[in-house]
Order: C-alpha cells, then sequence, then structure tokens
C-alpha cells in the first residue's frame, strides 16, 4: 500500500529554527508523517452476509471505525459532529474523523476530515483533504475540541468537491479536484487511527457523535450500510460504534 505523507512541524517552529543555528540541540525531532489510508480488513473477518451480498450487519478493521455504504455507486456523502478533546495522559496517539468516497475496497479515498493526535503529551488538532494516493493536504484554519464540523465529499461530471466547514469558528474550506476513474464504490464516515508504515495508535478521543450523516442525499441509514468496528490485530476492541439511527450514531474509543 502506498504511503501518504504529512508533515507535523508546526509553522511557528520552522520561523523560530530559522532564526536559530542548526546545532544539535536545536535540530527538530524526525517527523511523524501519516495517512488517512483505505480499509484494512482483519483476515477471515468478513461475516457471511458480507460475503454473500447482504449488509445490515458489522465488521472488523484494526483502522476504520464507522459505517460504510457499499454495493452502488456513490456521488455524496456528508456529516455533523463535535470535535472531540483527546486525553494525552495515556500516551502518545493520533486519530482522524472523516467522510469519503471509495476506500472500503477500492484503492483510492476521497476524503476530508479532521485530526486529533497526542505527541509528547500535547494536544494537536487540524483540518485536511486528501485524495489517495496523492499526497494529503492541512489547512491552516484552526480547529478546537467542541467545534462543530460539516463535511462533505460530492461528485458531479468528473469533480470531487470536498468542503469542511468550522461553524463555531467560522470558516469553511472547500476544494475540487478534477479526476475520472475512480469507482465511489463505497461512501462512508469514519473515525481513523492513521498510518505510518502501519497502523498508528489511536488515541483517547472518549466519544464522538455523528448526525445529519447522508449518503446520495438520503440518510445514511436507508444504504443499509455496513458497521465497522476497530481491533487490534489480535481482536482487542479499540473504538466502537452505536446502532444507527438515520444518520446519526456515535463511536466510542477503547484502548490505545
Amino acid at each position: 500500500m502506498s504511503p501518504f505523507r504529512r508533515s507535523l512541524f508546526l509553522a511557528a517552529l520552522s520561523t523560530v529554527l530559522g532564526a536559530l543555528p542548526l546545532t544539535s540541540a536545536t535540530l527538530p525531532a524526525p517527523a511523524v508523517t501519516m495517512a488517512q489510508a483505505p480499509m484494512h480488513h482483519i483476515p477471515g473477518s468478513t461475516p457471511f452476509f458480507i460475503s454473500h451480498g447482504l449488509k445490515n450487519t458489522t465488521t472488523t478493521s484494526d483502522n476504520w471505525s464507522g459505517y460504510a455504504a457499499t454495493g452502488s455507486t456513490y456521488n455524496q456523502v456528508s456529516t455533523t459532529f463535535t470535535q472531540p478533546s483527546v486525553n494525552c495522559s495515556k500516551g502518545d496517539g493520533y486519530s482522524s474523523f472523516w467522510v469519503g468516497l471509495d476506500g472500503y475496497s477500492s484503492n483510492s479515498v476521497e476524503q476530508t476530515g479532521t485530526e486529533a493526535d497526542c505527541s509528547g503529551g500535547v494536544a494537536q488538532y487540524s483540518a485536511w483533504y486528501e485524495m489517495y494516493p496523492a499526497n494529503p493536504v492541512t489547512y491552516s484554519n484552526r480547529v478546537r475540541p467542541g467545534d462543530v464540523i460539516i463535511e462533505t465529499v460530492s461528485y458531479a461530471s468528473s469533480t470531487y468537491t470536498l468542503t469542511l466547514k468550522n461553524t463555531t469558528e467560522g470558516w469553511t474550506k472547500t476544494t475540487t479536484k478534477r479526476q475520472s476513474g475512480l469507482s465511489r464504490s463505497s461512501a462512508e464516515v469514519i473515525a481513523e487511527a492513521p498510518w505510518s508504515g502501519s497502523v498508528l495508535p489511536l488515541d483517547d478521543f472518549g466519544t464522538v457523535h455523528f448526525s445529519n450523516s447522508t449518503v446520495n442525499g438520503s440518510s445514511l441509514s436507508s444504504t443499509n450500510p455496513v458497521g465497522i468496528n476497530m481491533v487490534s490485530d489480535s481482536g482487542t476492541p479499540e473504538a466502537t460504534i452505536s446502532s444507527l439511527s438515520g444518520g446519526s450514531f456515535s463511536i466510542t474509543w477503547n484502548s490505545l
């Protein structure tokens, strides 16, 4: 799987370093590079119902948790959620919250979302979009815990429109990318443990609540989506979904 690249250096840090002599004491530590990757299915975890073309069930992944509409072609997905606060007392960890097309059973992902990371006991929040396999792009706009976020990815005439709106901070970022030939074989609302050579530890985000989730203009539940619980390779629960009601559900963190 091709790795994505996301730098965690802060612009302010680079400004300070530019004014200092580059000694061993002032050189920055190597950056962690991350990706929002396609779903990693746990080997042998696909239930009978999914393998035989039926849905209304759950499966497991070591990097995704949420709901994914599959089995058709999708042109739109959207959700609203409140940015959770991450607890960094349990150690370094990473998490992202996004909507996207593709990635459940394809090698592309067209997505936009937010990120909440713990590094050295410090929480960092950001917003981004990503067109796999192109590199992700991080926006400079502020994201804070408690912000109400609306995320939308839509497709028309070979053009993807990725919109991220922070209603609390009062900003909207809309990016358009023209690309043809992608399958659009799934539409999903996801909390993810990002990827950097392997799946990174999932930080403690408590519970994140999603609402007004739609696919192709209808409620997410009307698509009979597959529910996805995140587990470690050994089967330890890491993030667990609630039941889905219309376009509303929650995901609860279980462990790093």
